[in-house]
């Protein structure tokens, strides 16, 4: 209830013991009045914490500033009031609108926070999305620079292509797969630019749009709509190497929700709720698999095996 709703309902309430008649004696009057008073009391104490709640969503000029600092790879500070995950995905869409301009169209979209670990650090009990945008995506063995972001992560992970529409039907991981072209081996560069204190939640890293920066498209294989390529999606063993050959990580993919695939029944309700769908040839994100601290002067390749018709890379150069 907004504070003058609130007001006006305890004004009507206490109207009728307002008015006397001939059986109110002067100490009714007193309890009425005492009441009045109570309730005008608690009203201003409640009245001290509805800014929060009730304060306007970001403004365009706020919005529009924190695409800026994204742009000009500055670090962004947050916004006056907590969002609710709503607010944050309305916020997202024009945060995204005011960088298509430089990073071209949707190509597909990106789902976070896909461990429990990592939904405990940002105060949530689930996945988080973002979108992809043509310019962030590179080709394979791409030279990036070591600075590309405010705070620049890596993280191996593993994005599937939307074969047709039908699979916005699919209701298990399954038939999922039949409606799914292919598995690209990914490396996603992705930048933590939003201001540390405080700490962003769940809110505010969807607000920024996941912080989706930069990722590397690698080798691609295409998936069998069968029960064993399912189960062999879960089981790959995803090992991330230098040019030396040194191992600096390695993971099961199942760490992504349980299953890859999971990850991706989730983004498709979680479209579903807002009236979108899943178009023939996007470009799904599925989350992180490992994540490593960004070398400097180094080459990185993520080598995926296990899966039928496999296995698959991807290469990124550091300068």
């Amino acid at each position: 209830m907004k504070l003058i709703g609130f007001l006006h309902a305890i004004r009507v309430a206490t109207l009728p013991m307002l008015r006397p008649n001939n059986l109110q004696t002067r100490t009714s009057h007193k309890r009425h009045h005492s009441f009045l008073m109570s309730a005008i009391l608690l009203t201003a104490s409640i009245s001290t914490t509805l800014p929060s709640a009730f304060a306007a969503p970001p403004s365009a000029k706020a919005v529009g500033e924190f695409a800026g600092d994204y742009l000009a790879v500055r670090e962004a500070k947050g916004f006056s009031k907590r969002l609710t995950m709503r607010e944050a995905l309305d916020v997202q869409e024009k945060f995204v609108r005011k960088l298509q301009p430089t990073l071209g169209k949707q190509v597909g979209y990106k789902v976070g926070l896909v461990s429990r670990e990592a939904q405990q650090r940002f105060g949530v009990e689930f996945p988080v999305r973002g979108v992809l945008l043509e310019k962030m995506l590179l080709p394979n063995d791409s030279l990036v620079p070591t600075n590309f972001g405010v705070r620049p992560l890596f993280e191996a992970d593993l994005i599937v292509v939307v074969k047709d529409k039908a699979i916005n039907d699919a209701e298990s991981i399954l038939e999922v797969a039949e409606h799914i072209k292919e598995v690209v081996a990914f490396i996603e560069l992705p930048d933590s630019f939003i201001a540390t204190n405080p700490p962003p939640d769940g809110a505010m890293l969807t607000a920024g749009n996941v912080g989706a920066r930069l990722g590397v498209l690698g080798r691609r294989v295409p998936v069998q709509g069968t029960a064993d390529f399912v189960k062999a999606l879960a089981e790959m063993t995803v090992t991330i190497t230098d040019n030396t050959g040194a191992v600096l990580g390695r993971e099961r993919s199942n760490v992504i929700l349980d299953h890859p695939l999971n990850a991706l029944l989730w983004l498709m309700e979680e479209l579903r709720e807002s009236g979108t769908k899943l178009r023939p040839g996007d470009l799904i994100s599925l989350g992180s698999i490992k994540a490593i601290t960004v070398p400097h002067g180094k080459s990185i390749t993520v080598k995926y095996e296990g899966l039928p018709g496999g296995p698959i890379d991807v290469s990124v150069r550091f300068q």
